[in-house]
Order: C-alpha cells, then sequence, then structure tokens
C-alpha cells in the first residue's frame, strides 16, 4: 500500500528553512517511483530529483507511435458510440420508460410526483423554498411576480459530514431552525395566523403517494442518517417544524428535476423536458395520465397531466443489455457502494468520468507504457482524478497544453510530454463525447415516446456537466441530429431555471391552487 505524504506546503516550508532530508531506499511496495525522503517526525513523502533535462534523457517516456496505437486500435473504438449504436440504446430506453409507467418496481421506475399540469406564468405571492443538498442547506424567499417573471432572496447554510450523519430527527431540527431563522430575518410580517407556504425540495429516491409525503428509499449523496430510510421525510420535517414553532406549512416534496422542469415552464412555456447533468443525472416530463396504467385505480381524470420524476440514472441496471459497458465501467460499480445500481448514471455522471479516465491511465502504467520510473502513488488513489480536470484538459488553449502539465505536475507529482499530453486530452474527449451522446440517447427516447420529433421542443438542462463542461451541450445536439436525422435540430436545450429554489415555490404555489379549488384535495 502507497505510504501517506507529508503535507506539501509543510514540506516545501522545513526545505526552505535548511531542514536537512535524508534519502532513503524506495519501499518495495511502491508501485515505481525515483525514492522517499524521512522528516525528523518519522513521516517519509517521495522525492523526484531529476531536472527536465535529466527527465528527457533518462525517463522513459511513452512513443507518439505507442499512444496513437492504443488511441486508435482500442480507446477510440471503446469509447465511440455510432449512430446506429444509439438508436439501440434509444429504442431500448424507450421500452423501459413505457415499462416504468405501466408496473410499479420497474427497474427505471417512473415515479408520479403529483403536480398536476403545468404552470401558467401568472401565478404570484411569496413562498419558501427549502433545498436539502449533498453540501448545503439552502433556504430561499421566492417571490412571483406573474407574467413569468420571479425574484429571488436565498440564504445557505453549511451541512457538516456529521450533521449528514446524525440521527434524522436531528437533521430535521436543524432544517426547520435555519428556516425559523431565515423568517425570522426576512419576513417578520409572517405568523402562525398568515404562515408562510413551503415547498422541500428533497431530491433523494422516495416513493410517493401524495405531493406532501414521501418515505426515503435510500440516501445518496454522502448522507447515512439513521432512522430516515423507510420513514416519511415529510412528517419528519413537518414534526420539527411544528416542534420550534415555525410558521410554515409544507405543501410539497419534490426532487430537483421536477423543479427544473416547473421553473423551466414558468419562464419558457415550450419546455416539454427537464435533465440534470451533473453529479447526478435524472430526467423529468408531463405525461397524460390515459398513459400510466399503474394509475388506473386512482380514478384520476385521462386527460389531465401529471410530471413524471423518471430516475433515469438506473436505466439497464437489471440485465446489463443494452449500454456499452467497457471493463473501466464495470470497475467503477463493481467497487461502488451501489454495485449493480444506477448502471446509467456510472456512465455519463460527473462523479464517475474522472474515475474512468483514472483507470485508464492506471491500465496503461500497469503495461509500462508510461510514467516510468517516476511515483505514481498520488494517481493511484480511487477517485483521485476529478471530472473537472477533464474540463480543463479538454479547453486547454495552449500548444504546448499547460494546463495538463500543471495539473499532472501539481496534484500528481508526475513529469508528461508533449505526446502524452495531447493522448491526454484526446481520451477525456472520448469519455466527455460518450456521456454527451448517452445522455442524448436519454432525452431521445423521452422525445420519440411523446412524439416530440416533428413538432420540436425545448429541453431544460441543468448540472456541472452540462454547464461547466466544454462542449457538452453541443455534442448532446449532434447527437439528437444522429438519432434522428436533421429533424433533431428541433430538439433544443436551454439552461434550466433553479429547480431546487424557484421550481420548488411554483410547485408549491401550484398545489396550493389546486386544493383550495378542491381538485385531488387527497393528493
Amino acid at each position: 500500500m502507497a505510504h501517506t505524504p507529508v503535507d506539501e506546503e509543510e514540506l516545501i516550508g522545513k526545505v526552505r528553512h535548511g531542514l536537512k532530508l535524508t534519502p532513503v531506499a524506495t519501499p518495495s511496495a511502491s508501485r515505481r517511483g525515483s525514492g522517499v525522503i524521512s522528516t525528523p517526525s518519522g513521516s517519509t513523502v517521495a522525492f523526484h530529483s531529476r531536472t527536465a533535462d535529466e527527465r528527457d534523457a533518462q525517463l522513459p517516456h511513452a512513443t507518439k507511435k505507442a499512444l496513437s496505437d492504443h488511441l486508435d486500435n482500442k480507446y477510440t473504438k471503446l469509447f465511440t458510440l455510432t449512430p446506429s449504436r444509439m438508436r439501440m440504446i434509444v429504442d431500448a430506453f424507450e421500452e423501459t420508460l413505457d415499462k416504468g409507467l405501466q408496473e410499479w418496481g420497474q427497474v427505471v421506475p417512473m415515479f408520479p410526483t403529483w403536480v398536476f399540469g403545468t404552470p401558467t406564468g401568472s401565478e404570484t405571492g411569496d413562498y419558501l423554498a427549502l433545498d436539502l443538498g449533498g453540501t448545503n442547506l439552502r433556504v430561499c424567499l421566492v417571490s412571483l411576480l406573474g407574467g413569468c417573471k420571479f425574484e429571488i432572496t436565498q440564504t445557505k447554510y453549511r451541512l457538516t459530514e456529521e450533521q449528514k450523519q446524525e440521527d434524522g430527527a436531528v437533521l430535521f431540527d436543524f432544517c426547520a431552525k435555519c428556516v425559523k431563522e431565515f423568517i425570522d430575518t426576512h419576513l417578520p410580517h409572517v405568523t402562525h395566523e398568515k404562515p408562510i407556504v413551503v415547498g422541500f425540495t428533497f431530491s433523494y429516491p422516495c416513493l410517493q403517494d401524495k405531493i406532501d409525503h414521501g418515505i426515503l428509499i435510500r440516501w445518496t449523496k454522502g448522507f447515512g442518517a439513521p432512522n430516515v430510510e423507510n420513514h416519511d421525510v415529510a412528517e419528519m420535517f413537518r414534526k420539527a417544524l411544528e416542534h420550534h414553532k415555525v410558521p410554515a406549512i409544507m405543501s410539497a416534496l419534490i426532487n430537483d428535476t421536477t423543479g427544473a422542469l416547473i421553473a423551466s415552464q414558468y419562464v419558457r412555456p415550450h419546455t416539454k423536458i427537464a435533465v440534470i447533468l451533473g453529479t447526478g443525472c435524472n430526467a423529468a416530463y408531463s405525461e397524460e395520465i390515459s398513459c400510466i396504467g399503474k394509475l388506473k385505480d386512482k380514478n384520476l381524470d385521462p386527460t389531465d397531466t401529471v410530471a413524471i420524476n423518471c430516475e433515469w440514472g438506473a436505466f439497464d441496471s437489471d440485465f446489463h443489455q443494452h449500454l456499452p459497458r467497457t471493463k473501466y465501467d464495470i470497475h467503477i460499480d463493481e467497487h461502488s457502494n451501489k454495485p449493480g445500481e444506477q448502471a446509467f448514471e456510472k456512465m455519463i455522471s460527473g462523479r464517475y468520468l474522472g474515475e474512468i479516465f483514472r483507470l485508464v491511465i492506471m491500465e496503461l502504467i500497469d503495461e509500462g507504457v508510461m510514467f516510468l520510473g517516476q511515483n505514481t502513488y498520488k494517481i493511484e488513489k480511487a477517485y483521485s482524478l476529478d471530472t473537472a480536470f477533464l474540463s480543463l484538459m479538454e479547453s486547454d488553449p495552449t500548444d504546448e497544453l499547460l494546463t495538463i502539465i500543471g495539473i499532472f505536475t501539481h496534484f500528481y507529482g508526475l513529469e508528461t510530454t508533449l505526446e502524452e499530453r495531447q493522448f491526454f486530452r484526446s481520451l477525456a474527449r472520448l469519455v466527455g463525447r460518450r456521456a454527451a451522446r448517452l445522455s442524448a440517447c436519454g432525452i431521445a427516447a423521452i422525445v420519440r415516446k411523446k412524439g416530440y420529433v416533428e413538432e420540436g421542443c425545448e429541453v431544460g438542462a441543468d448540472g456541472t456537466l452540462y454547464n461547466k463542461y466544454p462542449g457538452f451541450a453541443q455534442r448532446i445536439h449532434q447527437g439528437l441530429v444522429d438519432v434522428f436525422g436533421e429533424k433533431g435540430k428541433n430538439i433544443v436545450t436551454h439552461h434550466a431555471e433553479d429547480g431546487s429554489g424557484v421550481g420548488a415555490a411554483i410547485i408549491a404555489a401550484m398545489t396550493k391552487a389546486r386544493k383550495d379549488a378542491g381538485k385531488y384535495a387527497d393528493l
């Protein structure tokens, strides 16, 4: 097992102050490297003493031909999705979506969200939104102004790792306290006689039989708070509000994808689909009740529509028949905390793209193709290569690819040649392009199922991949053209509105209006 290095800044400071460091032998357990140095405390850290000239003269580097052969003969084929293969995936995806609409318990569950209809754009009033994210708790005051316009005031509260693992009652107490503090600060006119309506964005897999109820199926995003799974999280939050005497009424429990759909429809009425493409992935769209077989016993108006939370990250997780998984994808799945689940998500989300790239690099290191004579222990650590690095590699504007030099020297202590850096950029493009084209397959399946190919539609998209990864949106558009031909140009993506904030508030407003009118009051 690789040793743990001393903090680099601390070590540099010691060297600058004349601390003598004594070289010792390279530990036999290290994969390969130049050596280590020992500090007075007994800790060890890797050293690389060659100058750039000595490095280029002495260290073996991958040749341009060897890298080209690997890229052209292996990795390009592994990570390329042809139009015909994409159309096969779309066929299977569409069939899977329909199965989820007809029967409960399917691999892609297609959860009804009990958000009926679409916003008119004329909704008005002040509403609160509470967003329990993976890093922050966000409380938002959303003022709906009508005319498809809104204003938002928000405060973020940092969530510690300890809070994410504490008992569920403690977690929801914290949520309630934050809402109370926000109301006391920004809404002094809100009282128990005139409480404010709250939409609660809880973007974790839940089973809902009505809009203000939700049984948590499983925690994700690093949460592990006990006594929450298999419990009604809406009721837990409601009890916390009552306990802390917060003048607020929770009217809707939603996820961020459904919120993104409704918020985008409020501002851009032609939006038919919303997708989240970030550290996770998901999609939502509106479906006619008449097409949802599993709701036949609800006695709903068949002409009404309801927003569907697809939870499409689980596509092809049951039999692995349709997605072109590589051995790197399989490795990630088998070594994840949820093996056998979320097969689609593990191929396209920002949580995994950097790890796919890293596994390819590790394979080349093991084969002796690159980084011979250099200590690779830092890059050997699982998930040590962030997807943001792929984004930086693709967007490096310099001829010498200086950004890539910086990534490998600063974060991993590894020297690279121009040929190696060109290979890294090409590999990043392959991994990123595959993710975008698979995302296009999911969008295309919903588009075709709903019959939007001819008339076209808008797709609200959010998430770090869509917003920040260079060329991701353009690759989705090209993928849609490859699936549908020129008609694919009728499908246009745009940046989705704030689903977990604005979307939650709009849904709270729509739900209040629906129940005040006596429609589906028990849902």
